[in-house]
């Protein structure tokens, strides 16, 4: 009979190999990522078709068309206007930063009047120090994705095999997961599949629901900027969106930069001004009492550090990629961490057997 320590050797091993197998093959990996993720989340649309009498076949080659079909006009229609608004917003960002410390630059005067003498050169220090590391951080994330998912060869797989592939793996994911279910060892196979349960209820919350949720506000934003003439609002909008996915971080990130721009732009027209923050305290409004409860609701048991964590390292370690499954593993990382720390309270390392014992003897001996 095989032992805890044969089996141990085992899963070890196996992940051993498996994460061997993946940095060796890392530089294909882009399309088929792509692929997977896209096939997990259009999964629930193809179980829907499938109910109202289409093949398993029909439903993903109906759905997958769909889905790349409007990524395509999406691409050709607004991707040359949002980098039309890109470029002429990174070429007028050295302007807002020179207003910036123009008009608000004698607080940080007055600020370095109350504080101690060596208060700015400390802050200097600091400023200089974290930059450093952010800055680091964020050129090794923009020098992978780079070199991971702006190669030619990546794009033309991200072009011609990716719906390729999520065709082929969303027609046959039931029977996927089914083999791969028929896999599990037969005495854990109760305990693996409530953790892969809770995996699925985590990833569908965040990925399925908080995905739409940005498409939403990117939609929302885009158009309720441009609408109220805001320079580069198109751009600002979707990019807001977008970052919503960094809880609290992207949305603060957005909104900054879309006020910012509204105060350059109308500099003193208050009713001006006050359409762009309406917009984004609408779009907050919307979002947090109707969009998000209803699409995410309580089922990710994601924390928002564990996130902006995840995807930063992702993102450092494995460029385009990593940011892609950073998510994914972050989700998995943290539902397996839960229960392994379950694992140990009610076990006999964390002392709640003899805990319970003793509290049993006490018990019998008062009766």
């Amino acid at each position: 009979m095989i032992g805890i320590k044969e089996k141990a050797i085992f899963w070890i091993g196996l992940c051993v190999a498996v994460i061997f197998f993946l940095c060796a093959v890392s530089n294909i990996l882009l399309p088929f990522i792509v692929a997977l993720l896209v096939a997990y989340f259009l999964d629930p649309a193809a179980d829907k078709l499938e109910t109202v009498g289409l093949s398993r076949s029909a439903s993903a080659a109906t759905i997958i068309l769909g889905f790349f079909g409007v990524v395509i006009i999406l691409a050709a229609f607004v991707l040359p206007a949002l980098f039309d608004q890109f470029a002429a917003f990174v070429a007028k960002f050295p302007d807002y930063v020179a207003w910036i410390e123009e008009k608000y630059g004698y607080l940080y005067q007055r600020a370095m009047e109350i504080l101690p003498v060596d208060s700015e050169q400390k802050a200097k220090e600091i400023i200089s120090s974290y930059s450093g590391n952010i800055l680091k951080v964020a050129g090794d994330i923009l020098g992978n994705i780079v070199q991971s998912g702006g190669a030619f060869l990546n794009m033309i797989s991200l072009i011609f095999i990716s719906p390729i592939v999520s065709f082929f793996l969303l027609r046959d994911w039931d029977r996927i997961t089914a083999k791969i279910d028929s896999w599990f060892p037969r005495d854990n196979a109760k305990v693996i599949r409530e953790q892969l349960s809770i995996i699925d209820q985590t990833l569908s919350g965040f990925i399925r629901g908080q995905s739409n949720v940005c498409l939403m506000l990117a939609v929302f934003y885009g158009a309720g900027l441009s609408f109220v003439g805001l320079e580069f609002g198109m751009f600002i909008g979707i990019a807001t969106g977008i970052l919503a996915f960094l809880p609290y971080v992207g949305m603060f990130i957005g909104m900054t930069a879309g006020i910012i721009v509204a105060l350059f732009q109308y500099g003193g027209d208050i009713q001006s001004i006050g359409a762009v923050i309406a917009v984004y305290v609408v779009g907050q409004f919307i979002e947090g009492n109707f969009v998000t409860p209803k699409l995410v609701g309580d089922k990710v048991g994601l924390h928002p550090v564990w996130i902006i964590f995840g995807l930063l390292a992702g993102g450092s370690l494995f460029g385009f990629v990593g940011v892609l499954i950073a998510i994914p593993v972050t989700a998995v990382v943290g539902v397996l961490s839960r229960f392994a720390v379950g694992l140990y309270i009610n076990g006999g390392l964390y002392g709640s057997k003899k805990t319970k014992k003793t509290a049993a003897k006490k018990s019998n001996k008062k009766g």
